[in-house]
């Protein structure tokens, strides 16, 4: 798939090439090609992750004027979360056209999901100075927002730390803890990974932009291995 392809798919033409082009270059691909007089896509990401937020935030203002804040702030949460915006990435072909470094290319797994994540992102962000918010709206509307429903009917939209917390209270008698692994990245641009414990024992782990993210996604980590975590703690 070449960009011009990937345009055709999404249904919009940018006006900026270069633009486009910075969505799919990672950071550790300049590192390698120094010579390239292009920008690296942490700048639009930054962006992006603020305009997404905005659209998913007065769509659901809109379409839903009975709910609290607190139950679209779950639901947001759900739809926006970097497991979600990962998966929306590859059936949108950005995993094609992504460019890293040798060693971030091989990568697979939950790395790659947040690369591919933040590209989307970053996409969002190229939307948003190319064509304006309305456009952007729209492709969030269509992109990311489409899910709710299957969302709402499979129950998906709770916040996993408050999950994880009650869970582990419950059936363990353990309030869990979580401690930073590592960051690493720009000031305006980290990468947190942070572990989720339980009586020190690390039982998830998750990446994300920020702290809380990151958290959030330990949280999501311990809930898939929590049958594990049962028979660990009830021995």
């Amino acid at each position: 798939m070449t960009i011009n392809d990937f345009e055709n798919s999404i249904g919009i033409e940018f006006s900026d090439k270069s633009l486009i082009e910075t969505v799919f270059t990672h950071r550790s691909y300049l590192n390698e090609h120094r010579s390239l007089d292009i920008e690296h896509n942490e700048r639009l990401e930054f962006l992006g992750d603020a305009v997404l937020e905005l659209c998913t935030t007065e769509y659901l203002y809109k379409t839903f004027p009975d709910k609290a804040e607190g139950e679209m702030t779950n639901w947001r949460s759900a739809l926006v979360k970097g497991e979600s915006l990962s998966a929306e990435a590859k059936r949108l072909g950005m995993n094609e056209l992504l460019k890293t470094s040798r060693g971030e290319s091989k990568n697979t797994g939950k790395a790659r999901d947040l690369l591919l994540a933040n590209a989307l992102e970053a996409l969002i962000g190229c939307i948003y100075l190319d064509k304006g918010y309305e456009a952007s709206y729209s492709f969030v509307e269509k992109n990311v927002v489409y899910k709710l429903p299957d969302i709402l009917k499979k129950g998906l939209y709770y916040d996993p730390k408050s999950k994880f917390q009650e869970m582990s209270q419950d059936q363990l008698g353990i309030t869990p803890t979580y401690e930073m692994i590592s960051e690493s990245g720009p000031d305006h641009a980290k990468i947190f990974v942070m572990g989720a414990y339980i009586n020190n024992e690390k039982v998830g782990e998750g990446q994300g932009a920020s702290k809380q993210r990151a958290q959030s996604e330990a949280a999501s980590n311990a809930l898939e291995n929590w049958q594990s975590i049962t028979n660990l703690f009830k021995k």
